[in-house]
């Protein structure tokens, strides 16, 4: 290996004084490995039914179609080449976690969570044990794989979320059991639409809609979001967006790619304020991943024009009872001609009264204030090292309340986008060179928001790691 202080990144982290946490690199799952744990977690027929189940789930068959069959169908084009090949060595260092853990200086990192790559897909396998089983297997193995390099790397456990209860069994093993310290929650659950599928089941994979666990869910999952307070970890949401809505490109994976996990991380934020998460557990933290924070941004500013103009204490002058009907009459005869000049009746301008009219009322808000509350404190916004929009968090001027979003670096070393994992830091670090954000900022994007996130929740999350002193001063401050 070469000498890791000579990388431009470890050049980067000798002029910083504080430690870097990653806060969502990747690792890249070995097939023959997973299957043993399969075959150990739930059998060799199991192993075998969870992997016919995932090839049928992630568009494997792809491949096996002609092109007109793929139109007929319309399966999206999957991911391809997705992990790093001429840098053969920065794919050995996702497959292992030692010597990940070695070359993280190389890096600039002091401290990395560690993702998955094909545990993103497994809990979208419909079969019920087949998801279970092939989760905990997964959870097993990254215990394992990583046991003895706790000092820089934590992997994050695989949570499926058809139902609260599979959940929380798998978050009371993980945590508990496997002694792992992050989860990864499976967010957005696809689910059949009853009024198609009542027509055959296998239509499902055609007619679905996107449950994102927090708003008109047919489960209540205050119970995982409970859980979690008790376990004392945050919601780390990596959902994945490609194959929903518009993202159905059968021929392209950019288009289908590109966006996809900052669309992802708007439809579970927006849920978990309208459906008052945020307000019913204002001391539980969530963080989206990988979708960059300029969505965060967006759905601030958006969400404070809207309640603006559509909270309770404003959405009566929306009201149609509120049409001065004469008024209307006279205007429209004066400019409106022989087209447009016909007065209106009464039921013309009515709609029918609405019993729930306040869209809010479940976030509970009565301010300016109380709506920033449950949108800036406890949302976490995982940023890669190369994403210019990273300095939307950071610039006061255009945020409401003058308050930054919690930006976090996220490097996804492991896969397609770092091209070099030596240069992860350096690249981050260009805007503050540039002059984009300051070293106070770069602090919070790369120690202190990440910090918040994991010891916010647990204040022993970093003992007995690298960096367990650092953390301990910045608690104390």
């Amino acid at each position: 290996m070469s000498d890791h202080t000579e990388s431009p990144s470890a050049k980067i982290r000798q002029k910083l004084s504080h430690p870097v946490i990653d806060s969502d690199g990747h690792m890249i799952e070995i097939f023959p490995v997973m299957s043993d744990y399969m075959k150990q977690v739930g059998g060799p027929e199991m192993a075998d039914t969870i992997w016919k189940a995932f090839r049928g789930r992630n568009s494997g068959s792809w491949y096996d179609l002609s092109e007109t069959e793929r139109r007929y169908h319309r399966t999206i084009r999957p991911a391809f080449w997705a992990a790093p090949a001429a840098a053969t060595t920065d794919r050995a260092t996702a497959m292992l976690p030692r010597l990940m853990h070695e070359r993280l200086p190389e890096m600039g990192i002091d401290y990395a969570v560690v993702y998955p790559t094909i545990g993103f897909l497994l809990p979208e396998i419909t079969d019920p044990d087949a998801r279970r089983a092939a989760c905990r297997a997964h959870n097993v193995m990254m215990a394992d794989i990583y046991r003895g390099t706790e000092s820089r790397l934590t992997p994050a456990a695989v949570i499926p979320c058809y139902t609260p209860e599979e959940a929380i069994e798998e978050l009371d093993y993980a945590i508990n059991e496997l002694h792992l310290k992050v989860p990864m929650f499976a967010n957005l659950v696809k689910r059949p639409i009853e009024a198609v599928t009542e027509h055959g089941d296998e239509l499902s994979q055609y007619a679905f809609w996107v449950d994102p666990l927090a708003l008109d869910s047919p489960y209540d999952y205050d119970p995982v979001w409970q859980k979690c307070m008790d376990l004392k970890v945050p919601v780390t949401a990596h959902a994945i967006g490609q194959g929903i809505g518009m993202r159905r490109s059968i021929s392209n994976y950019m288009y289908n790619q590109t966006g996809h996990f900052g669309d992802a991380g708007h439809a579970f934020a927006k849920a978990l304020f309208f459906g008052g998460v945020t307000h019913r557990f204002p001391n539980l933290k969530f963080a989206f991943l990988e979708g960059g924070v300029a969505w965060g941004g967006s759905l601030v500013c958006d969400l404070k024009e809207r309640w603006e103009k559509r909270g309770k204490h404003a959405i009566q002058q929306l009201n149609p009872e509120r049409i001065d009907a004469d008024l209307l009459n006279s205007l429209l005869q004066q400019y409106g001609g022989d087209i447009l000049g016909k007065p209106l009746g009464k039921s013309a301008n009515q709609t029918r009264f609405e019993a729930n009219i306040d869209d809010f009322a479940a976030a509970g808000i009565e301010t300016e204030s109380d709506l920033l509350d449950r949108l800036v404190p406890n949302f976490y916004y995982g940023c890669e090292a190369d994403d210019k929009m990273n300095a939307i968090a950071f610039d006061r001027r255009i945020l409401p309340g003058n308050r930054p979003l919690k930006a976090i670096f996220s490097s996804d070393f492991g896969h397609w986008d770092v091209a070099d994992m030596s240069t992860i830091l350096a690249e981050a670090y260009e805007l503050v060179e540039e002059g984009i954000i300051t070293d106070s900022d770069f602090e919070a994007f790369v120690f202190r928001n990440p910090v918040e996130l994991f010891a916010g929740m647990n204040p022993d999350f970093f003992n007995g790691t690298a960096i367990a002193d650092d953390v301990g001063h910045l608690l104390s401050r």
